[in-house]
């Protein structure tokens, strides 16, 4: 009966044992995971897709330089093997400059060969989609304002030449191969463009733009604008712009080679005259490369 009972008393005394050295380890647990910050997911892997910016900003005191390029339509009258399917001919062609003064707030410059448009832009990620879904979307405001200094002969005061687009650019990483984005835009021209009666100073717009993961460093991507345009949708001619690619990051590269309906790269311009229909053959190939520079100061390592 006593060795029942010791027997007994040194089960006990192992399971308590036991039960403090996993409570214990509960406790550590849980507090590590306390001091745990949630970790801003990488929606897309660039600041911009084939028509649309995104979510995505420049890092603090790093710096990206764009070159995004539009060919001529790869068919329809006098295209084809002709033009080399587009490439002999040049729509538009875009410099960019993408500068950040915080990990949330961008500067950024641009020109565009159509309307020789120069384009100033702040961009402010005001809210981060994290890794624990604490925060489930990212949220980037979008301000510009663009002039055309060169078209005295259309625009005939420099007021005139002056452009503006807000847009406010929603995003969702809904899996690790998927993600999406819609952007509301509004966009106001001081002189609208083109130049024909009835045409509205300002209207809203709609884009919408998705991922698909192929491999770590590749995806495919999708782009659509809508322009809610009653003189757009009225008129003969105007057409919703439509792009998709295939993007490749390379270190600090981004390279996305693409095809679209859209001769313009600048939203200003795209989402206010796109006429290009892919029934008549005038969509084109485009590309853009981005290149990032970093210039935070370096930390020595000690050898």
């Amino acid at each position: 009966m006593k060795k029942h009972i010791a027997l007994l008393g040194l089960l006990g005394l192992t399971l308590g044992a036991k039960a403090q050295k996993k409570s214990s380890a509960d406790s550590l647990m849980s507090a590590m995971n306390a001091n745990e910050r949630p970790v801003p997911v990488a929606i897309f892997k660039s600041t911009r897709l084939v028509l649309s910016q995104t979510t995505e900003t420049v890092k603090k005191n790093e710096f990206n330089f764009q070159i995004i390029h539009r060919f001529g339509d790869i068919a329809g009258k006098g295209n084809g093997g002709e033009t080399a399917f587009g490439i002999d001919r040049v729509n538009d062609v875009f410099f960019g400059f993408e500068y950040g003064v915080s990990d949330n707030f961008n500067l950024d410059l641009g020109r565009s060969t159509i309307g020789q448009l120069v384009q100033l832009e702040a961009k402010w990620a005001v809210m981060h989609q994290t890794s624990d879904n604490s925060s489930p979307l990212a949220i980037t405001l979008v301000g510009e304002a663009g002039a055309k200094p060169y078209q005295g002969t259309t625009f005939p005061t420099f007021s005139s030449r002056l452009s503006y687009l807000a847009q406010a650019i929603i995003a969702r990483k809904f899996s690790s191969d998927i993600s999406i984005q819609v952007a509301p835009t509004y966009v106001r021209e001081n002189t609208p463009f083109p130049i024909l009666p009835g045409n509205e100073q300002s209207f809203f717009a709609m884009q919408a733009s998705a991922r698909v993961k192929l491999t770590n460093h590749t995806g495919l991507i999708f782009d659509y604008a809508h322009p809610f345009s009653n003189f757009r949708k009225n008129t003969v001619g105007f057409e919703d712009p439509i792009g998709f690619g295939y993007e490749v990051e390379t270190g600090g590269h981004v390279f996305t080679v693409n095809v679209t309906n859209a001769n313009s790269v600048s939203e200003m311009n795209m989402l206010t005259n796109s006429q290009q229909r892919f029934s008549y053959g005038q969509y084109r190939i485009g590309f853009t490369i981005s290149r990032m520079f970093d210039f935070n100061p370096k930390v020595k390592k000690d050898k």
